[in-house]
């Protein structure tokens, strides 16, 4: 499928611990939620029609191309639902429709002194990665297909599979389903410039508000090999979907399966 007349859009801190492995719970002292385990805001990665350095398409599938500087590269292994977007009459999101959702690699650079989290996010045309397939969601709230789905990832490394990411169940997310929905509209409308984060609204505006948002809903806490481990070229990456009730989370391709595997590059 092609996004790239779709927004990217990715939210911070909604998984446990990950921000503190990442070294980035720092970047969001001064941002205040609502509750402890909320989410700590929406970033953009991917701004279609954009003259900034986020107006380059960057979603690869089978490769990922590290930055031709020298770069602390992390996997990312998320799950990424796309969105129909319904504004009002006013350009107010009023509501997002959850269509279907696939694995994603929000790989970041962890970069010292980075303004903003989009600075981390995107350096070129493979800077991210897509599974090889999308899962269509019947409903986006228990009892839906997500229900049963397990997130893991791996990193081959001269022969050897590690596994980068925790194994996690999707409904492990901090904020899931309708509570996630709901902040994704609240945070849309009214996250404004502070810190790390961004307007979101006037990012929708300037993209001529987008009809559909791709939205990597949080990274999974990591593993040990994947918190003390950056990227090298020749390194394979795996971020799996799987249904739990299979007993299927090897890398083998099945049919309720999504795999996202990629080569460093």
């Amino acid at each position: 499928m092609n996004l790239e007349n779709v927004i990217g859009l990715g939210v911070a801190g909604n998984f446990a611990h990950h921000l503190e492995q990442a070294g980035e719970l720092k970047d969001f002292e001064n941002v205040v939620t609502a509750e402890a385990n909320a989410p700590k805001g929406i970033f953009p990665f991917y701004l279609p029609g954009s003259d900034s350095f986020l107006g380059q398409y960057c979603i690869g599938t089978d490769r990922l191309e590290l930055p031709n500087y020298e770069a602390n590269a992390q996997v990312e292994p998320e799950i990424a639902v796309l969105f129909d977007i319904v504004y009002d009459e006013d350009k107010q999101v009023i509501d997002l429709i959850a269509k279907k959702f696939t694995t994603f690699n929000d790989c970041t650079i962890r970069k010292e002194g980075a303004k903003k989290i989009s600075e981390k996010k995107s350096w070129g045309s493979y800077s991210k990665g897509i599974g090889d397939k999308w899962i269509v969601i019947n409903k986006f709230e228990k009892g839906g297909v997500m229900d049963k789905y397990h997130l893991c990832s791996f990193l081959q490394r001269n022969g050897i599979l590690y596994p980068y990411g925790v194994d996690a169940p999707l409904v492990g997310y901090s904020y899931f389903y309708g509570k996630l929905k709901s902040w994704l509209i609240d945070k849309m409308n009214t996250q404004i410039d502070f810190g790390p984060l961004e307007n979101i609204a006037e990012h929708l505006r300037a993209c001529s508000y987008p009809h559909q948002a791709f939205i990597s809903i949080g990274a999974t806490a990591y593993a040990e090999f994947g918190e003390k481990n950056y990227l090298q070229s020749g390194d394979e990456i795996y971020v799996i979907a799987y249904d739990r009730t299979k007993d299927d989370s090897g890398l083998e391709p099945s049919e309720t399966k999504i795999i996202l595997h990629q080569k460093v590059l």
